[in-house]
């Protein structure tokens, strides 16, 4: 027989149980996720049957959310769910939704070429610590956390690489009814984050002369023991970017830029891949990699070629 608890109980249970397993950092996201979006909906009840997943993801798609995010959220949903049957709390119910096909998919946002250059030309002849950590994004695609998380002692000039090795986020806690903020260093996103993305030689010149004289245990960016969290070097970037007026894109958008140029070059997609330190090269062929319509066109008169050649 099924012991009943509400979704909020079995939340709690399950959460105590994954932390166990996973960094402080996925538990805390996925506390977001459960207080914003799942216990709101799903929270009192004893029971979750597949129509209100998908009454859930129709409704969330009307507010606004994503359809990344709320992928999320199904996923951490899951979870708790397999883990109420397991526990014996819940029955089993396939749950399989489906998200509406008549959506444009979100063009990336992405630097042209020109801004890109006015950015790069600026942050060169005007050197600062924090110009130096836009210009390194620019030129290896690194994510703002791990721009934050960088110390000097992680440029390793002799090799002509940047070892990336850790990542700074802050991070919502919720501790019963006691809720606040936290800094927090830790390891990269995923083991593939965890890489050596070469230096360029234009970045490799900039850094050589200075990285004789700066403290190897300073973060990069601040060039001090204290680092500079995300939000404020947003700010700082968001700044910027009016100052040269160039379109504001998110920090992202730096990311995306790069990888964007990688592909315009013709790059290979797996060493791009790697750059980017994604989990799979199937990541980044969905963003980076669509063939327009002359691309298309070559590769249809290529074959067809290649079947009439003797």
């Amino acid at each position: 027989m099924v012991e009943e608890k509400t979704i909020n109980e079995i939340a709690k249970e399950w959460e105590d149980d994954k932390r166990k397993y996973v960094k402080k950092s996925t538990i805390a996201a996925y506390q977001l996720l459960i207080q914003n979006h799942i216990s709101p909906y799903f929270g009192e009840l004893n029971k979750v049957c597949e129509e209100d997943v998908q009454k859930f993801v129709l409704k969330k798609l009307d507010d606004g959310l994503s359809e990344k995010t709320i992928k999320d959220i199904i996923i951490v949903l899951k979870m708790i769910l397999k883990f109420g049957v397991k526990l014996g709390y819940l029955e089993y119910v396939q749950i399989d939704v489906k998200f509406p096909t008549n959506h444009e998919n979100k063009a990336l946002d992405v630097l042209t070429k020109q801004d890109q250059k006015k950015i790069m030309d600026y942050l060169r002849d005007n050197f600062t610590f924090r110009n130096l950590g836009i210009f390194i994004c620019l030129s290896t695609g690194m994510r703002i956390g791990e721009i934050c998380g960088l110390r000097w002692c992680d440029v390793d000039v002799a090799e002509g690489v940047i070892k990336v090795r850790h990542t700074l986020q802050r991070i919502y806690i919720i501790e019963g009814e006691q809720k606040h903020t936290e800094l927090l260093l830790d390891t990269p996103k995923t083991s593939n984050s965890i890489r050596d993305i070469p230096m360029s030689t234009e970045l490799l010149k900039m850094i050589r002369s200075i990285s004789k004289v700066v403290n190897e245990n300073y973060y990069v960016i601040s060039n001090d023991i204290n680092p500079i969290e995300p939000r404020t070097y947003r700010n700082y970037y968001k700044k910027l970017c009016k100052k040269l007026d160039v379109p504001e894109l998110k920090f992202h958008g730096l990311r995306h830029s790069f990888a964007t140029r990688c592909i315009e070059s013709k790059a290979d997609y797996k060493t791009v891949s790697v750059l980017l330190g994604h989990s799979n090269i199937s990541t980044t062929l969905n963003l980076y990699v669509h063939p327009n319509k002359e691309q298309k066109k070559k590769c249809i008169n290529k074959m067809l070629r290649s079947l009439s050649a003797k």
